[in-house]
């Protein structure tokens, strides 16, 4: 898989997820993906004070990112 296929895979993953943010008052972007198999994603809105918001991003953004490109090993908020 190319760079350009697996950000496009992570942005796929991030929009499938976006409307539960959204619907929350949140919303996520993508930041970087490193060495392919590392996404930084910065969660927004409600999602920043949020104190559910690491369980969101392993249970719900992880496991979706993984689903459309499973070489990623960790995902991380900054």
């Amino acid at each position: 898989m190319t760079t350009e296929e697996l950000t496009n895979n992570v942005l796929k993953a991030l929009d499938e997820i976006r409307p539960f943010l959204n619907s929350d008052g949140g919303d996520i972007t993508l930041v970087s993906i490193e060495d392919d198999k590392h996404v930084k994603v910065r969660l927004e809105g409600a999602c920043t004070s949020c104190s559910v918001n690491q369980m969101t991003l392993k249970a719900g953004v992880e496991t979706t990112i993984k689903k459309f490109a499973p070489q990623i090993e960790t995902v991380v908020n900054i």
